[in-house]
Formats: C-alpha cells, sequence, structure tokens
C-alpha cells in the first residue's frame, strides 16, 4: 500500500491555504449493501461475480479520469459536500487500502485490518489542494493494482475471511463486492 509520502500534496497557485468546511462524517455502516440494491445509486453489489470485480474496476477508471478532469473538479457543490477532486482522492485511497486488505486476506489468517478513518485521511492530506490532473493518475494507478489483485484471487480463495476494527466479517468476495459499491457510488456522487 502507498504511503502518505506517496500522496501528490502540490497544490497550485490559486488553491485555498485554509482547509475547507469540515464534512459531515459518515458513521454509517454500509455492509448492508451486501443484502440489498443501494437505493442512492442503484447498485447491486450482490449480484458482482468474483472474476467481474478486476475488470469492472478497470472499465470504472476512465469515468473518474474524467471527472478529475472537468474544469469544476476542485469546486465543492456545497459548503459540506466534498467536490469531485475530494471524492477521487479518497477513491484512490480506498483502491489502495482495499489492495492491501485482499493481500491480507489471501495471505494471513483471519486478518484484522488496521483502522482507516477516511475522514480523517480527507483532512490530513488536504484532499482539497491536491492536483486533479495528479490524483487521476494516481487514481488510475492504484485502480489496475487493485484490480490486478482481485484477478489474482484463485477460486479457492474467494471465501477467505478477514475482520475490520468494528468487528465486520468479510470473505475476499464479499470484500469486493462492498469495495465496488464504494467506488460506484462516489462516482453517482459525482455525476460521473
Amino acid at each position: 500500500m502507498a504511503g502518505v509520502d506517496d500522496i501528490a500534496r502540490t497544490a497550485p497557485d490559486d488553491a485555498p491555504t485554509a482547509p475547507p468546511p469540515a464534512v459531515e462524517p459518515d458513521v454509517k455502516d454500509w455492509t448492508w449493501v451486501l443484502e440489498r440494491r443501494c437505493p442512492e445509486c442503484g447498485f447491486a453489489a450482490a449480484d458482482v461475480e468474483p472474476a467481474e470485480i478486476g475488470a469492472t474496476v478497470r472499465d470504472l477508471v476512465p469515468r473518474w479520469v474524467a471527472v478529475l478532469h472537468r474544469p469544476d473538479a476542485r469546486e465543492r457543490p456545497a459548503p459540506s459536500t466534498w467536490s469531485a477532486l475530494e471524492y477521487g482522492a479518497h477513491v484512490r485511497d480506498v483502491m489502495r487500502v482495499f489492495d492491501e486488505r485482499v493481500r491480507a486476506m489471501v495471505e494471513e489468517d483471519d486478518p484484522l485490518f488496521a483502522n482507516w478513518d477516511q475522514d480523517a485521511t480527507a483532512l490530513e492530506d488536504r484532499y482539497d489542494v491536491q492536483d486533479p490532473v495528479v490524483v487521476a493518475d494516481e487514481l488510475a494507478t492504484s485502480a489496475e493494482r487493485t484490480a490486478a489483485r482481485f484477478d489474482a484471487v484463485r477460486d479457492d480463495q474467494w471465501q477467505r475471511a478477514g475482520r475490520r476494527s468494528n468487528g465486520s466479517v468479510f470473505t475476499v468476495r464479499t470484500l469486493g463486492q462492498y469495495f465496488l459499491h464504494d467506488v460506484v457510488h462516489h462516482l453517482d456522487d459525482v455525476r460521473g
């Protein structure tokens, strides 16, 4: 998984220096998306076959790249809603986190995932001032790595388990389905 130092932090000269208004942290437990269609984005995670995960990730990349190349990528639609740039940086980091989690599930017995506070990461890494073009490139690279990780999962590994710090248990299969929902849902958030 890429370290914090690997993340683009170069802000353009016209980027704001003060942190943006805080976005209310999402504290919902989204694991229910494994059982039913998301009413917000329409994605049905349970319908995704494991062998489709890598290809689906690759299919979504051009849409994310296009979003991050929009002239308004830095603009928040509302003060307390992330911009397309902030969502893109989040999805890039989601790719990295889930790549590491799948690796752990395949290589270790019942790993406990390190806690990842996505809202704290957005503030600490200043998603709002990162370069959208660099984020697009990093997202594409992370997506390819994550897609390849899922492509490498053998048939006998899809049921291997891992646990989130809040106690949620996943198999490699359900983790992949859950992961894809996040990527698709945020693409819907930014009208990609």
